[in-house]
Order: structure tokens, then sequence, then C-alpha cells
């Protein structure tokens, strides 16, 4: 681990990671699906809709008229939700949901970037009551996801921010500005050939269960590809810790984290070397 004084001379620098299919092993938004129908906001022919749409990402992805299109429906379907509502439900049931399905090898870098020094930044094109707890339960730093038009506490149907494609790449020089990142020495990792920007914008860019087309590029780029596939219980990947009970509100959910998180960083304390890490 470094120390105070090698952490002080060294540039500021984040490891970003993309969420779906690279942290987590499927859609984080299409995952609360059922949820979202035991809590009265959709009926079983979104649940069974969604479900399909969930098959064929985990099974080919999704390309940039994909993800249009589902960006479309995803925003008709939320139009008059609850917004308190969607927030106690995610927090209800996220360790059920999301807790088993967090890839361990994505957990270990996480932890080791950490460990390293590097803040860790989840920026992803789900909608940010998904992934903003999502991200307090893995232990990022900060968030970077798409975020709807609310109004009298409930959401319009409109998109206020798309964080998706160049969009991320974006933000990631937004924050590199505002937190003093040394973007030549951060990292990113995603799934995708829609998230190139992203991973282009960054010195050292990795290829995470890529699709067709990113893998491609990353051939060509000489990135270094990965391949996750040990989907773990935080639980299991630390036996002596007791995770806390389930949340009924979002602000009980990140103090879980914390304990969590805090766990996880002392399992991996000697494990530095893995990934390609510097």
């Amino acid at each position: 681990m470094l120390s105070l004084v090698e952490k002080q001379s060294l540039p500021r620098t984040a490891a970003f990671f993309d969420l779906d299919k690279t942290v987590i092993a499927k859609s984080s938004t299409l995952t609360f699906s059922k949820s979202f129908y035991q809590g009265g906001l959709i009926n079983r022919r979104a649940v069974l809709r969604t479900a399909y749409a969930q098959f064929v990402y985990l099974v080919g992805g999704a390309d940039h008229d994909q993800m249009e299109r589902m960006r479309e429906y995803l925003s008709s379907l939320c139009r008059g939700w609850n917004v308190q509502q969607v927030k106690e439900i995610v927090a209800e049931t996220i360790h059920d949901l999301i807790d088993p399905i967090i890839y361990d090898e994505a957990a270990s870098l996480i932890e080791e970037h950490h460990l390293a020094g590097r803040d860790v930044v989840i920026v992803s094109t789900s909608g940010s009551e998904v992934v903003q707890p999502i991200g307090e339960l893995i232990g990022a730093d900060r968030v970077v996801a798409t975020r709807m038009v609310v109004e009298d506490g409930r959401y319009t149907g409109e998109v206020a921010y798309y964080a998706y494609g160049p969009t991320k790449a974006e933000a990631i020089a937004e924050l590199a500005e505002s937190e003093g990142y040394d973007l030549s020495q951060c990292y990113a990792y995603s799934d995708s050939a829609t998230d190139v920007p992203m991973l282009e914008s960054v010195g050292h860019p990795h290829a995470v269960n890529p699709d067709r087309a990113l893998r491609r590029e990353a051939i060509i780029r000489d990135w270094p590809i990965l391949s996750f596939s040990r989907p773990v219980r935080l639980k299991q990947r630390v036996p002596t810790l007791s995770m806390p009970p389930r949340p009924v509100l979002a602000a009980a959910a990140a103090v879980g984290a914390a304990a969590a998180t805090a766990g996880l960083v002392w399992y991996t304390s000697r494990r530095r070397a893995r990934y390609g890490l510097h």
C-alpha cells in the first residue's frame, strides 16, 4: 500500500468503470423489473418485455440502435413514476438483486485501484436512482449516470442527461478538470463498442467481456482484453464480513455499503499485482 507521502507526490488518477456486463453480470436497470412490478409500477407485460430485453442484451450486447430503442422504451415506461418510491424499491432489493451478480474480478480490481490510491468512478447509461446505490454498494467514489427530468416528485419521461457514448468521455474530461486527474495515467473498463470514446480518453483502456465490435477495436489498438466470469456475493468473498440487513431507505444503504467496502479492502490488502496495475 502506498504511503501518504508517496500518494501526495503522484498525480491524481482514477479508474472509470462501465457498470452493466463490466462490474455486474446483467443490465442494472432491467434487473429491477420484477421489483418494480411487485411495487405496482409496471404490469406483467412490461416484466416479460424487460426479461426478453435482458436475454438479448446478455447474449449479444446492444449496439447504438438497440440502446436508443431501449432508452425510448424505458423513458416512456417510467413516465409518472414516484421518484421516492423508486429509490425505496431499489434500496430494499439491491442486496438480493445486485449483490449476487457482482463480478469477483471487478470487485478485486476496484479494491486494487483504491489500494493504489486511485478514485473509482462508475460511468453508466443506466439511471442515477439505480446506479448511485450500486456505486455505494461496491465502494465507488463517484458516479456518472443518466438523469431523468422530475416534476412534482415524478418522472416526466424526458431525459435531462444521457450518459452514453461520447457523453461519457465528456463527463470524464470534466471530472479530470475538476478533480485534477491525469487522464494519461487513468484506467477505464467497458464491454461495449459504444464506450470507445471513454476508453480512448485514458492512458490505460481495457475491454472487459467485449462485444464483437469492441473486441475488434481492442485487437487493432492493442488494448488488454479481460474476461470476467465469476459473479459472487460480497459476503462469499469475505466470509467473516456480516452484511447489514436490507435497508428501508437509500441513506441506510449507503451506511451498509461503507461497512462492506471496509471489509473488502481488508480482504485484498495483499493483492496488488493482478491485471497489469501500476
